[in-house]
């Protein structure tokens, strides 16, 4: 036991940092998608429940585009901040 302690701390320092934030990612895209179904309720819609076609309104058309942008900031952001 005492020899894998000691090849354990031994590792250790050839182990590399993590430093992705999945738990902020989480975090982050529940709140770009509690957003999109805020903005699908103000158009009278609801999230979930729209299929991309030629007659959707232009306003799902700008919340998709929101949320869009929202999650490509997430992955962009969160993915690279350190873990504490």
């Amino acid at each position: 036991m005492v020899r894998f302690q000691r090849l354990a701390l031994l590792a250790l320092p050839f182990i590399p940092a993590i430093n992705a934030g999945p738990i902020a990612y989480g975090i982050c895209q529940t709140g770009c998608n509690a957003v999109a179904v805020a903005c699908y309720a103000g158009a009278g819609f609801t999230f979930g429940t729209i299929t991309a076609g030629v007659g959707i309104p232009a306003a799902i058309v700008a919340c998709n585009a929101a949320l869009g942008t929202c999650s490509a900031a997430c992955a962009s952001v969160t993915l690279l901040a350190p873990t504490p």
